[in-house]
């Protein structure tokens, strides 16, 4: 299935889950109203909803609350990218102004409190304890990446192992999240929801391994952000991990050098120089690799359900966090 077939498969209930939103993002503060509409309405994706409404459906899920779970989990996405571009002090996603470029970092946070707690109204609405356990894990995980991501900037020794724990945390788990409730809502067997959760944390994790390699190879317009941003803010992200890493083996000191000077100071002041390091070093390369093996994993996670249009669609969308340019 190409990503539009995808789509229009789970348009029903995207749908469903676009006006939910839109009335669960109501409040008396206009405020309130004006910057979660604009961060909501930005031009995402919207692919942890659809992959929550499309796991249910593949589980077997017959009911509706699915939709409520889509919501939520994209009220809690939209919640951590507000907190992210302030902490980041970033100016632009998604080819636009971020919200605290236009509104300021104060507004910036306090609507991003405003949409965690209102995504956990919703979750008692859903009236699933098991439910409600599995979202609170995973918003203190995803602050708690947000917190070990912070540990990693600037800092030149930060590894493989440091860094993908950072993306399980910051990223994967959310993805994992909103797999595991399609099963929980289909009343799976614990083994069965292992592995559906699964699928969603190797998914996440190629997904993120991706936008670091679109990082060093994507245009601004594609991407909707500059090339070079997270080594602009310090972050060592895997293809300049990777970089460092054989940098070191080959004893290549003036390329050690450059590359700690980028990571301890960010900025892109050597950005072409840097650039030259990582496609000699195969780290691009290397970093599609380990992609590629998590999406695997993700796509054989998938084994022991019944074959359907929407288990082809999960297939489909694993195969597409790989070929992405945006």
């Amino acid at each position: 299935m190409d990503y539009k077939t995808i789509q229009d498969l789970a348009s029903d209930d995207m749908q469903r889950v676009d006006k939910l939103i839109q009335r669960r993002l109501q409040s008396e503060v206009v405020l309130v109203n004006q910057l979660s509409h604009y961060i909501i309405n930005s031009g995402g994706k919207r692919l942890r909803p659809m992959i929550a409404l499309l796991m249910a459906r593949a589980c077997g899920y017959q009911g509706d609350r699915h939709v409520d779970i889509a919501a939520i989990v994209e009220f809690i996405h939209t919640a951590t990218l507000l907190h992210d571009d302030v902490v980041d002090e970033s100016d632009m996603r998604r080819g636009q102004d971020t919200a605290n470029n236009v509104w300021g970092n104060q507004a910036a946070v306090l609507v991003g409190d405003f949409l965690y707690s209102r995504s956990f109204e919703m979750m008692i609405d859903v009236n699933e304890m098991r439910v409600m356990q599995i979202l609170a894990q995973t918003t203190n995980i995803i602050a708690e990446g947000e917190v070990l991501q912070l540990l990693n900037v600037n800092d030149v020794e930060t590894n493989e192992a440091r860094y993908l724990e950072v993306i399980y945390s910051k990223t994967a788990k959310l993805f994992e999240a909103a797999c595991q409730l399609g099963a929980v809502l289909a009343g799976l067997n614990p083994e069965q929801e292992k592995k559906v959760a699964a699928y969603g944390t190797h998914l996440g994790t190629a997904f993120q391994l991706v936008d670091d390699i679109l990082d060093y190879s994507a245009n601004s317009k594609e991407l909707g952000k500059n090339v070079g941003d997270d080594l602009a803010e310090g972050k060592p992200t895997l293809p300049l991990i990777n970089a460092l890493m054989v940098s070191r083996e080959n004893g290549s000191e003036a390329d050690v050098k450059l590359i700690c000077d980028a990571i301890e100071e960010g900025g892109l002041e050597h950005i072409d120089e840097i650039m030259q390091i990582i496609n000699a070093t195969g780290a691009l390369a290397y970093t599609t690799e380990v992609a590629k093996k998590e999406t695997q994993l993700a796509i054989d996670c998938l084994d022991f359900l019944p074959n359907s249009d929407f288990k082809a669609a999960l297939t489909s969308l694993a195969e597409y966090s790989l070929s992405r340019t945006a």
